[in-house]
């Protein structure tokens, strides 16, 4: 079952651009914002940098920056000391927005659109796209900033910080950041 993302009161998800499907695609390109918000305060990051950290392909990171680029969510910096930065603070930035970027559909519909088995919608169609809408909701209430601070997420930091070949104090709380 996949899962789709109504952002309209509409009962029937049929809009191609208000779906959204969770996969690889959509939960590397949040691993790798997060990774980039975490170090960015001490310069560009590079996707080297990022695919060591988070064994994610390098090819595969510089397909989904390209999306978030274009999506206006990072800015690439040329240079011997280049890498990416956040185009926007981590406030301004949801996972939703992220995912949506890199093209992502959620469909939790059992056909995606008001034509679920035999041409026509079926008896819990409705119920699957009120859990899309949640979804979506869900996830558009999460920033970047809203990720980095919980304490779980700060773990996760300290433990990555611990095994990374980028220096420690590359590592930045969230209390310690002035975006």
């Amino acid at each position: 079952m996949q899962v789709v993302f109504n952002m309209d009161n509409m009962h029937i998800c049929d809009q191609e651009s208000e779906k959204m499907r969770l996969s690889t695609k959509g939960r590397y390109a949040v691993t790798a914002m997060m990774d980039l918000a975490i170090h960015e305060t001490t310069g560009p990051v590079t996707l080297a940098d990022i695919s060591r950290c988070q064994s994610i392909s390098l090819s595969y990171l510089e397909q989904l920056f390209s999306r978030l680029r274009k999506n206006k969510l990072v800015s690439g910096v040329r240079g011997p000391n280049g890498g990416y930065r956040l185009a926007r603070p981590t406030s301004d930035i949801t996972i939703a927005n992220i995912i949506a970027a890199v093209d992502e559909k959620v469909d939790a519909t059992c056909g995606g659109d008001e034509q679920c088995g035999e041409g026509e919608t079926c008896l819990t169609h409705e119920l699957w796209c009120n859990l899309s809408k949640r979804i979506y909701s869900y996830l558009d209430g999460i920033t970047l900033e809203d990720f980095l601070s919980r304490p779980a997420v700060q773990e996760v930091i300290r433990r990555q910080a611990q095994a990374d070949s980028r220096p420690v104090e590359q590592v930045v709380r969230v209390s310690d950041r002035t975006d």
